[in-house]
C-alpha cells in the first residue's frame, strides 16, 4: 500500500459531515476529504424541501436577551409541556465554535422567549422509534445546540421537522447525546488525520439509497478484497445505475452555433433552430470543424460539469473545455507517484495489453466464418508473452506482433458490401481490408477505425477527468504534448469490444456503404451524413448492456468505463491489490 501522509485538518468541521460520519465513515471521507458528490432523487428532493429555509431571512435576537445559565430539569420539562410563543425566527443561520472546531448552517433558529431552539428540516418521514430520530440526525442537531451555547445562547433542546410526516420531533440535548456527539467528533478527526479511506460497509441496507454508491463501490471493493475470482450471481448488488440518462450532443453542421435558451442548449444554423437538448439530459457537447458555442452556453456547461469537446472535420480529437476539475488532489498525487514507479507501470501495462490481446482473440473466434486456428494460437501465445515481458519496450514489440496478427484476419469479419453505382470520388471504394493504416487512413475501414478510436479516446478522457485523474499522464503510453496518455492506456482492453465492434456492426448491417466515403489524395474520410450514422452506431454500442465479467451484473459499456476508472483509483491508493481485468467471456 502506498505510504499515507498525515492530513492537514481544517480548523472547522461542518456539522453535516458529522451526520455523514455517524451514518457511514466512508461516506464522510468521500464527501469531506475527497470532495466527491453525486445527486440522487433523495438529494434533489432534499434541496427542494430546503428551498425556503436555505434563504437567509429574519434576525436572531442578541444572546444577552436570553436567560442566563443552563435551565434545570424542571424548567426543561415545563418548557416542553407548554407551548411558549415564538418571539422571532431566523433562517439559514451560520455559526461556529472555534474551541470545538465546529461550524454549522442551521435551517431555522427560533427564539421562544428566552431559549434558542434550532430546527433542522429533513425530507423523509419521522421514524417510529423511542429516540424520535436516528443517531446521525440527532448528532447533527446536537452540534447546532453546542454551537448556539458557545455563542452565548441558552439552548436545551432542538427540533427536527420531517417534511413527509409534516410534524416536528423534539430532541433534548442530554448528557448522553452530548457525550456521543463529542465522541464521534473525535473519531472523525482521527480518521481524517490518519489519511486512510475507511473500508466500505459489508452488504449494508444503507448502500442502495446512498447517492455515492456508484462512487464508493462497496460490494465491488469487498468482492475484490476476498480474492475469490468472479462473483456468483446476485453476490454483488448493482448499485451503479445500468445506464446514464444524460447523452452526448454532437454538432457537426458547418457554421452551427450552440447557444443557451432557458434550460436548453439550442443549435442554430443561420438563425434557424436545427436541434435542441435539455441541459440536464446532456453529458457532453462535441463540436466538429467550424461549429461554435456561445459564451453563455459555455459558462452554463462549465457550471454543470458538462465538458465541451473539439474535433476536426475528419474527427481528430483536439481537446476539451471543462470546469475547475475534480478536487481530490490526493488521488492525482497517487497517480504521479505511480507514474514514477517503473515496476507498477510495467505490471499495469502488462495486464492491460494481455487482456487486449485475449479480447481480440475472442472477437476473431466469435465472428470469423472459419476461425483461423494458427492466428488464435498465436494470439494466445502473445498474451502469455505480454504477461512475462520485463520492459515496456518489449511489451510494445509483443503488442505490435499481436496487432499485426489480429488485423491480418480482421477483413474476413466484414461482409462484402452490395454493388452500387459508382459516383465521383467513390468508384474505387470498397470494404476490402488488408492491414491497419492511419495518419491518414487510406481506405474506408481504416477511416472508420480511426474515427471510432478518436470517439473512444474522447470518452475515456472525459471519464478519467471526471473521477479525478490527470488524463495526460499514463503508465504505458509515455507523456507527449497534447496526448491523453492515460486514456490511451485504459482503452487498450476495450479496443476490440467497442471501437472495432462498432466498425463491424456498421459494415455488416449496412449502416454505411462504400459510397459514404470520399477520397482526398491518399486520405479517405466519412461524409457528413455517414459520420452522423456512424456516431449513432457508436453511441448505441456504448449504451449496450453487458454482463460485467467480475461482478456479474449488467450495465452499459459507458458505465463500465466509470467503474474501471474508479477501481484504478482504488488500486493507486492501495485499497485493492490490482485493477481487475475486463476480459470478455
Amino acid at each position: 500500500m502506498p505510504e499515507q501522509q498525515t492530513q492537514e485538518l481544517p480548523d472547522l468541521i461542518p456539522a453535516r459531515m458529522l451526520n455523514e460520519y455517524a451514518y457511514c465513515p466512508r461516506l464522510c471521507w468521500l464527501e469531506w476529504v475527497e470532495a466527491e458528490f453525486a445527486d440522487s432523487v433523495d438529494t434533489v428532493d432534499g434541496r427542494f424541501q430546503h428551498r425556503r429555509v436555505d434563504r437567509e431571512e429574519g434576525a436572531l435576537a442578541d444572546p444577552d436577551s436570553t436567560r442566563e445559565g443552563e435551565p434545570d430539569a424542571q424548567e426543561a420539562g415545563a418548557r416542553q409541556a407548554v407551548d411558549d410563543p415564538v418571539v422571532s425566527r431566523a433562517r439559514s443561520v451560520m455559526m461556529s465554535d472555534p474551541a470545538l472546531g465546529l461550524i454549522t448552517r442551521m435551517d431555522l433558529v427560533e427564539d421562544t422567549g428566552g431559549w434558542a431552539v434550532p430546527v433542522d428540516v429533513k425530507r423523509g418521514a419521522a421514524p417510529e422509534i423511542p429516540e424520535g430520530a436516528y443517531e446521525p440526525e440527532r448528532v447533527q442537531l446536537c452540534v447546532q445546540g453546542l454551537v448556539l451555547r458557545a455563542n452565548g445562547y441558552t439552548c436545551d433542546h432542538g427540533e427536527i421537522y420531517f417534511a413527509q410526516s409534516r410534524r416536528r420531533v423534539t430532541i433534548p440535548f442530554d448528557e448522553a447525546l452530548i457525550a456521543r456527539t463529542l465522541e464521534l467528533l473525535g473519531q472523525m478527526r482521527a480518521m481524517a488525520a490518519l489519511g486512510v479511506r475507511p473500508p466500505p460497509l459489508e452488504a449494508s441496507p444503507k448502500c442502495p439509497r446512498c447517492s455515492l454508491a456508484a462512487i464508493c463501490l462497496p460490494d465491488e471493493i469487498n468482492t475484490l478484497l476476498t480474492g475469490e475470482g468472479p462473483a456468483q450471481e446476485d453476490q454483488v448488488r448493482r448499485l451503479t445505475p445500468a445506464r446514464d440518462d444524460a447523452l452526448p450532443l454532437y454538432v457537426q453542421k458547418h457554421g452551427a452555433v450552440v447557444g443557451k435558451h432557458g434550460d436548453q442548449l439550442v443549435v442554430k444554423v443561420r438563425q434557424e433552430i436545427i436541434q435542441e437538448a435539455r441541459l440536464m439530459e446532456t453529458s457532453q457537447v462535441c463540436l466538429f470543424s467550424a461549429a461554435q458555442v456561445t459564451t453563455p452556453a459555455l459558462q452554463e456547461c462549465l457550471s454543470r460539469d458538462i465538458p465541451v469537446l473539439y474535433f476536426s472535420h475528419g474527427g481528430w480529437f483536439y481537446g476539451m473545455t471543462h470546469g475547475l476539475g475534480h478536487k481530490n488532489m490526493e488521488q492525482r498525487r497517487a497517480q504521479y507517484r505511480a507514474a514514477d514507479a517503473p515496476p507498477f507501470c510495467l505490471e499495469l501495462a502488462r495486464n492491460l495489453i494481455r487482456v487486449k490481446i485475449l479480447n481480440a482473440r475472442t472477437l476473431l473466434r466469435r465472428n470469423h466464418p472459419e476461425p483461423p486456428s494458427d492466428a488464435l494460437d498465436a494470439l494466445k501465445r502473445f498474451a502469455q508473452q505480454a504477461e512475462a515481458v520485463e520492459s515496456l519496450e518489449s511489451l510494445l514489440g509483443v503488442e505490435g506482433m499481436a496487432a499485426k496478427t489480429y488485423f491480418a484476419h480482421f477483413g474476413a469479419l466484414l461482409k462484402p458490401a452490395p454493388a452500387a453505382d459508382p459516383s465521383p470520388g467513390t468508384a474505387q471504394m470498397s470494404f476490402a481490408f488488408e492491414h491497419r493504416n492511419r495518419r491518414p487512413p487510406r481506405d474506408p475501414v481504416n477511416a472508420m477505425l480511426s474515427f471510432a478510436y478518436a470517439l473512444f479516446t474522447k470518452d475515456w478522457t472525459i471519464t478519467l477527468a471526471s473521477v479525478g485523474f490527470d488524463p495526460y499522464l499514463g503508465f504505458y503510453h509515455q507523456p507527449r504534448y497534447g496526448r491523453p496518455a492515460l486514456a490511451l492506456d485504459m482503452m487498450e482492453p476495450f479496443r476490440p469490444l467497442i471501437p472495432d465492434s462498432v466498425v463491424l456492426w456498421a459494415v455488416n448491417n449496412g449502416v454505411v456503404a462504400p459510397t459514404d466515403f470520399i477520397r482526398r489524395g491518399q486520405s479517405v474520410a466519412l461524409k457528413d451524413e455517414a459520420r452522423r450514422k456512424f456516431i449513432l452506431a457508436y453511441e448505441k454500442r456504448m449504451d449496450d448492456l453487458v454482463t460485467h465479467p467480475v461482478f456479474n451484473y449488467r450495465i452499459s459499456y459507458r458505465r463500465i468505463l466509470e467503474v474501471q476508472a474508479r477501481l484504478l483509483a482504488r488500486t493507486l491508493t492501495g485499497e485493492i491489490p490490482r485493477l481487475p481485468d475486463f476480459l470478455t467471456r
